[in-house]
């Protein structure tokens, strides 16, 4: 499993836009392309690697938030199964808060995505928030399983709404669900949907260079990797600080994910979010801790939200569509 899982991990991004990318990766590997394929297919079987394909970049292809709903305890399970339901979100976790489920809305436009957001509020009768992205620190480039990495500098950036065209529907939600695990997965995408394989490629290639798409390759799944301490840590910094509180937060190499949200007031006042992931609870509080002192994080307000149970976590479609 260990030369496996340093292979998964070696292609959470690069995956080549090639007719033959197994063939290619095959090359780099020293392995044969079926043998590639069948590691990937392995990886997937498992339950540790989610899908093979791109990950896109919030806000640049459609409309997109996180939200949470404040959900009596002894309702969580059934209100969280009726949410997963909507196509809509594609990410529904439990956590330790009064706001207790936290799930993400993708839609092809703000309208459509908000008028979700108020229909999950009033079919469940559940008071819900949302929380758009504001600014990207660090967002959906991977999750390196060996730590070895060293974090490179990184500039904030804030993306601008877009909205997806109908054009480009039923190649976003063909490619929603991860690359087909075959000799020229390009192809069959394109087949499915009267595509050329070449305008497939060029299209993702595009996508690459306006960074709509944010890296192409292994999307694992933490949990099932034994990552279960999972924590949502969020704190109120005041506006004119929290760039450079996000910038300094998005090098160290604990954080996951680290970005800066709309605020909800008065309901909820955090704006800067980064999650830690760890085997254990206590490693994650004590990295969480450290960041807090030495950064000066913890002169604001702030909160921990660990996750307590995965409902749902799926590639993002912007279009709607049902699988």
């Amino acid at each position: 499993m260990n030369t496996l899982l340093s292979f998964v991990n070696r292609w959470q991004r690069g995956f080549p836009l090639v007719p033959s990318p197994f063939a290619a990766v095959a090359g780099y590997e020293g392995m044969g392309e079926t043998e590639v394929i069948e590691a990937f297919a392995a990886a997937r079987k498992a339950g540790w690697m989610a899908r093979l394909g791109p990950v896109w970049a919030p806000r640049r292809l459609g409309w997109s938030t996180l939200a949470a709903a404040r959900v009596p305890p002894d309702k969580l399970d059934a209100v969280a199964e009726c949410v997963s339901i909507f196509p809509e979100v594609n990410h529904n976790y439990a956590r330790e808060d009064e706001w207790n489920l936290w799930f993400v809305i993708t839609s092809p436009s703000e309208s459509r995505g908000r008028a979700i957001l108020v229909a999950i509020e009033r079919a469940l009768d559940v008071p819900v928030i949302a929380l758009p992205l504001r600014t990207e620190f660090f967002v959906d480039l991977g999750f390196d399983l060996t730590g070895e990495k060293k974090r490179a500098p990184i500039k904030a950036e804030v993306p601008t709404q877009a909205s997806l065209s109908a054009e480009m529907e039923p190649l976003v939600h063909a490619l929603s669900a991860g690359l087909p695990l075959v000799p020229h997965p390009y192809a069959a995408v394109g087949e499915a949907i009267g595509w050329s394989e070449t305008a497939v490629i060029a299209q993702l290639e595009q996508w690459i260079g306006t960074r709509v798409v944010r890296r192409i390759g292994a999307v694992v799944r933490h949990r099932r990797l034994g990552y279960r301490a999972n924590a949502m840590c969020v704190w109120d910094v005041s506006d004119d600080a929290v760039r450079e509180a996000g910038e300094r937060l998005a090098l160290e190499p604990a954080v996951s994910l680290c970005y800066e949200r709309f605020r909800a007031p008065p309901h909820w006042p955090y704006n800067l979010y980064a999650m830690i992931h760890g085997r254990d609870r206590e490693t994650v509080l004590r990295e969480r801790h450290r960041l807090g002192v030495e950064l000066g994080l913890d002169r604001w307000p702030h909160r921990v939200l660990f996750s307590t149970k995965e409902y749902k976590q799926t590639g993002a479609d912007y279009t709607g569509r049902e699988r």
